[in-house]
């Protein structure tokens, strides 16, 4: 009888797969907002089930996808069917947040590189360079009205070095891509599946996040690399260099807004201060620049301690 019940629930979340799938693919504005749900059916079916059952459930989902959709079909399936049913068994197994959106992250990432070596190797498809061709060509065109006008400005070469240095950071693109997806499943995925009794853990609030001291450690080595080092443009030394250093950077403006948030929370301000500062540190450098710094000092430092001491 058991069985029968897992059999029928199966069946059921299969099929509201199949509808979310045939809506992503073939009706254009609606399938950008149901491509978000596709993650749903698989959390469900893992906070349930075991994963010998989870496999079952995503081989299953694979075949459907070939029936209703086409064989482009499958990459969908893989990134959200994978990730879904990763979050579900870590549910079921009582993990907290993080530990399943660090798995989470990670299973979209790999089956994000699996699609794009699939992609490169069979079918010849190299988006990657394809955008970085347009852009190329697009630079070109400009640079060369400019210098029919009798024009060549500094900013022209500032877009050239951000154009390599964008090639550069494709893996941490693929990395910071993989995050945001998760992110997205995560907050459209959870207010469903707690409505179905699953009981998720509620986040704990951003102003809360401090990352590890080790963290900071690692930073500076890979500076002192750098330095030291003084790997060639191109060559591998420089392109893991390079996409560890904006990871880590990127780790220290998340510290540094957090503390921000932790500050403006403390005194009883306005939230729309720290959602404005967030807004500026993102479009002007040197906001950038100070959120980092200050991240740093806020990690090696404890400056939060320190606050709480002082009041």
């Amino acid at each position: 009888m058991r069985n029968v019940h897992k059999l029928t629930e199966g069946a059921v979340l299969l099929a509201a797969f199949a509808v979310l799938l045939l809506i992503t693919i073939y009706i254009p504005f609606l399938g950008i907002v149901s491509n978000l749900f596709l993650a749903v059916p698989f959390i469900l079916f893992g906070t349930k089930n075991t994963r010998m059952y989870a496999v079952v459930f995503l081989i299953a989902s694979l075949m459907i996808s070939l029936i209703v959709g086409t064989i482009l079909a499958i990459p969908l399936t893989l990134s959200f069917g994978m990730t879904g049913l990763v979050i579900g068994q870590l549910i079921k197994e009582g993990k907290s947040r993080t530990s399943s959106f660090i798995a989470a992250t990670l299973v979209f990432l790999i089956t994000l590189l699996l699609q794009y070596a699939v992609a490169v190797v069979f079918f010849n498809i190299n988006f990657i360079e394809d955008i970085m061709s347009l852009m190329t060509e697009a630079f070109n065109r400009s640079r060369s009205m400019l210098e029919a006008f009798g024009q060549n400005p500094a900013i022209m070469e500032q877009f050239e070095a951000a154009l390599k240095m964008l090639e550069s950071l494709t893996p941490s693109l693929f990395v910071l891509a993989s995050l945001f997806a998760v992110i997205l499943i995560e907050l459209v995925s959870f207010p469903v599946v707690k409505r179905f009794g699953v009981k998720v853990e509620n986040r704990k609030p951003f102003r809360e996040i401090v990352f590890p001291k080790s963290i900071l450690w690692y930073y500076l080595i890979t500076i002192l690399a750098t330095l030291i080092f003084k790997p060639e443009e191109g060559s591998y030394w420089f392109l893991a260099l390079v996409n560890i250093s904006f990871i880590l950077q990127l780790l220290m403006v998340l510290q540094g807004l957090s503390f921000i948030y932790y500050i403006c929370y403390k005194k009883g301000m306005l939230k729309g201060i720290p959602i404005i500062a967030t807004i500026f540190t993102f479009i002007l450098p040197i906001f950038l620049y100070i959120v980092r710094i200050l991240g740093i000092i806020d990690l090696g430092f404890d400056l939060r301690k320190r606050f709480e001491k002082s009041e």
